[in-house]
Order: structure tokens, then sequence, then C-alpha cells
């Protein structure tokens, strides 16, 4: 089964590159983050082939799930906590997560050979002091109990995929001293990546670690290859046997910032 992952930085805008992806990539499954609308806002590709699940709130911060061998149970709340820069306030939960169960056993066929998959769009955390920051944190906290810990919530084969804002690795960004002081690589986001990995997932996205994913429009980035590698996947019960950056799409006009990852599993 192939999924992709791809913060599309709005899909009304980029509505016609979607279609274009679905149909060169032969994704089995596609997760859009981003997508910067309502659900009555969001796109119709099910004439290509795809049953589609979305869920946005407003003009920012949006996920959805397409996919071809089925859609089922379909979930926006894992626990995670809410958030609002006024601490004292309500803090209102995001549009950032959506989960399905699909996987060619879902319409009738084998149990064993279905998945529950999750579109993430992990809050960026902005600067270390931020409550943003914090929150982020907490988000990654909630998501770690779901996985696995004591909680035992999630199903055996699990897949998170989606735009982490989190380099796993020093390596995974193009300078590491540019990072001195920011987010996106401290050590208590990354061992929040490690405590997905103890709840027994698999980063499946280390097969393209020598890869970038996201390159910022600001100072030739791109053409400069001045990127880090913050779309991944984790996977438990699935085995990924094959992955790859779709930097083809990054570079034409008009792209987003984020390049689709797309990742063969096996059951």
């Amino acid at each position: 089964m192939r999924i992709a992952t791809w913060n599309i930085n709005s899909v009304r805008t980029r509505e016609q590159r979607v279609r274009d992806f679905l149909e060169r990539s032969d994704v089995d499954v596609l997760c859009l983050q981003e997508t910067k609308c309502t659900d009555k806002q969001f796109p119709d590709f099910t004439d290509l082939g795809y049953e589609q699940a979305h869920h946005g709130l407003h003009s920012f911060n949006g996920v959805a799930i397409l996919s071809r061998v089925g859609l089922h149970d379909v979930k926006t709340d894992f626990g995670q906590p809410g958030f609002n820069k006024d601490l004292t306030a309500k803090q209102s939960v995001e549009a950032r997560a959506i989960g399905a169960t699909v996987g060619p056993g879902v319409n009738g066929g084998a149990e064993d050979q279905v998945v529950e998959v999750w579109s993430l769009y992990v809050p960026n955390g902005r600067e270390i002091r931020d409550p943003h920051y914090s929150y982020k944190l907490r988000w990654l906290d909630a998501l770690a109990d779901y996985s696995g810990g004591v909680s035992k919530k999630s199903p055996h084969n699990l897949c998170l995929v989606g735009d982490f804002n989190i380099a796993p690795r020093d390596e995974d960004v193009w300078d590491r001293s540019w990072f001195n002081g920011k987010t996106h690589v401290t050590p208590n986001e990354r061992a929040r990546l490690h405590n997905l990995e103890e709840s027994g997932l698999t980063q499946a996205t280390e097969l393209i670690q020598d890869k970038y994913t996201y390159w910022d429009y600001q100072a030739l980035r791109f053409q400069k290859n001045e990127g880090i590698r913050i779309d991944l996947q984790y996977a438990r019960g699935i085995t990924a046997t094959e992955a790859r950056v779709d930097r083809d799409e990054r570079a034409t006009k008009g792209a987003s910032d984020h390049a689709p990852v797309i990742v063969d599993y096996r059951f």
C-alpha cells in the first residue's frame, strides 16, 4: 500500500496540483495538511476514485485523508490539547488531526490488511519561550499516549503521517548552526519523536533521511537546497519497503513549500 503525506499550504489554491499528483503518483492514500479551508470549501476529488474526509474550521490549519482503499471510522480527536495565546481563556482544539481506517481489508478483504492512518499537522512551536512551544510538546505527548504508552488506545496497525515540524537529526537541517536557539531541533521536541518510537512505531521516512522535504520560500532556499526534513511517517504493524520525496513537485512554479513524501508499505 502506498501512502503519501503533503503539506499542501492551501488546497483551494493548489487543487489542480493535487489532481495531477494523484493521477501520476499511483498512491492509495494521500494525507494533506494545512488545507486552509472549512469542510464546505474543501474540493471534491471523488471523481478520481478517492473517498475523502476533511477537518477544517477556518482559513488556517486543516487536514484531510483521500483513500482509494476504503475510508471508514473517521475521527478527529486522539485526546490532543487545545490552544489559545491567552492562557486564561478557553483552549480550543484546532483542526490539526484526522484519522481513518483504510486498506485492502476495509471493504471485505483480509481483516489484518487494514491500518488506522492519521494526517497530522503538528503545531509549529514558534519560539522556545512562546506558549505555542509548550502547546506543541503537550500535543505530541497526547499523540504518544494515544499511540501506545499505558493507555493502548490505538490499534496495532497504525500509521502517523504529516508535517511534524521537527527535524529528527542535526543532519536533517541544511545548517544546524542557523537553528541555534530555535524550535524544530530542540532536545525536548526530538524526545517526543522518540516517545512515538517507544510506543512501537518505526520512522518509515528514515528511508529518505538524506533528503529534505521543506524549503522556505525566502532567500532562495530551494534553489540553494537549504531545506529541512520535517514531513515524516511513523508506522506500526506495516513495514516500509521504499520511500521517496517528490522534489520535482516542489521545483515547479506555484508549488507548496513542502514536497510530497511517498512511502510503500507491506502488511
